[in-house]
């Protein structure tokens, strides 16, 4: 079993900064892409950054300057540190995972996600 973990969803007011963290464990013998998502209030659910095992990233349009995305693989983590950060940031924030199980395959992981609220 695997399980995806995020932290550092908090409540900031327009312009802060804050650094999302995902840490995945379990049974894991390599990740490849990891991935941020988010869903605000009555939206769909769209995809953030990504970054590849050898760290090649790729950034939506909409949050590109503020945005970047890093991993630690030692560590199984990926963050996400976001910067100037705008009411339409608001939302729950998921981090995604492929890997690849010891004897069993490659498999798909989400985590249960966290919430980011920035409002004055």
């Amino acid at each position: 079993q695997v399980h995806l973990v995020e932290s550092g969803g908090v409540w900031v007011r327009p312009g802060g900064s804050l650094r999302l963290s995902c840490e995945a464990s379990g049974s894991i013998g390599s990740i490849n892409n990891m991935r941020w998502h988010r869903q605000a209030p009555g939206k769909e659910r769209e995809l953030v950054d990504s970054i590849t095992i050898s760290g090649i990233t790729k950034t939506v349009d909409s949050v590109r300057s503020r945005v970047t995305i890093s991993r630690d693989n030692a560590k199984h983590t990926v963050y996400l540190k976001m910067n100037s950060l705008k009411p339409d940031d608001t939302a729950v924030y998921y981090c995604s995972a492929d890997l690849n199980q010891p004897g069993l395959g490659g498999y798909y992981y989400w985590g249960q996600g966290t919430q980011v609220a920035v409002s004055s």
